[in-house]
């Protein structure tokens, strides 16, 4: 061999490790490709999203119950179209309430009767709290055992006005001082005669009209007294000026008082400055 055919001899030999090299590369590229591609074909197919359906929501259990149509007031004679038929779930209806599977009529026999408290609109109505009345409405709303009994004031003697029905009130009697007594330099004097007494109706008025303004000039006052204390306010607005104080709201919750020793004896028994002083009271 020729000396200068030995460089191209190795150039040959490289050219052919190089296309082995290529070749290798490339086999194992394809047999890597081979591989993925059969484990891509064995893959599981992903689960088929499901799509969740709403439920009906459970329809509830309900009755027809008679409610107020309308805001009723106390001493109002119903009319036809203040009660109406409405749905209420069968598990919150008490025993007072009336249905219209057990008295189907009842709207309209109840027409004509007096309410003896006051309804909102969609409140159930309950037989207890009507009564049937043929000539008014003040013998309804009396509690059982009590009297009304009409008391002359002015707006000065009302708490300027502001004494509404259902509101409670102290009846002041003022009057003229007793000679020779303890504060005898006053002209007159004044005492509490009657505590926590009920207002039936201011005039006419019975209930308080919705969003018509208080203050308004009164004469007359209808009072829920006991006959004890019917008695003793007839007696004392002979003797003097009977004036009305309003109380809190959270005074009615006590009892009516009644004093019917005062009363049966004929005297009212007063005390200003630590002295006692009776005011004859005769029948």
């Amino acid at each position: 061999m020729d000396v200068v055919d030995v460089p191209c001899a190795v150039r040959i030999e490289v050219m052919q490790v190089t296309r082995l090299l290529v070749l290798a590369i490339a086999l194992g590229a394809g047999i890597v490709a081979a591989l993925l591609a059969v484990k891509m074909s064995n893959r599981e197919p992903p689960p088929p999203v499901v799509v969740a359906t709403p439920t009906e929501a459970p329809r509830l259990d309900t009755v027809d119950v008679l409610v107020a149509a309308r805001d009723i007031q106390t001493g109002t004679r119903l009319i036809a179209g203040d009660l109406a038929w409405q749905a209420f779930p069968k598990s919150g209806v008490v025993e007072a309430y009336v249905i219209r599977a057990a008295r189907p009529k009842a709207a309209e026999e109840w027409v004509g009767m007096v309410a003896r408290a006051p309804f909102l609109t969609g409140e159930p109505v309950r037989e207890q709290r009507l009564m049937r009345a043929e000539r008014g409405f003040m013998s309804v709303i009396l509690t059982p055992g009590m009297r009304a009994a009409a008391v002359e004031v002015k707006a000065a003697g009302t708490a300027g006005g502001f004494i509404l029905p259902n509101d409670h009130v102290d009846v002041i009697l003022t009057r003229a001082a007793p000679k020779g007594g303890a504060g005898a330099n006053d002209a007159y004097v004044s005492d509490t005669i009657l505590t926590n007494i009920r207002v039936l109706a201011v005039d006419q008025q019975v209930s308080e009209s919705k969003g018509e303004a208080s203050m308004l000039v009164k004469d007359t006052v209808t009072l829920e007294l006991t006959p004890h204390q019917a008695e003793t306010m007839a007696q004392s607005q002979q003797l003097g000026v009977v004036s009305l104080a309003l109380r809190a709201l959270r005074d009615h919750e006590g009892p009516v008082v009644d004093e019917p020793e005062a009363a049966a004896g004929g005297s009212v028994k007063m005390v200003r400055y630590g002295v006692s002083s009776t005011v004859n009271m005769r029948r």
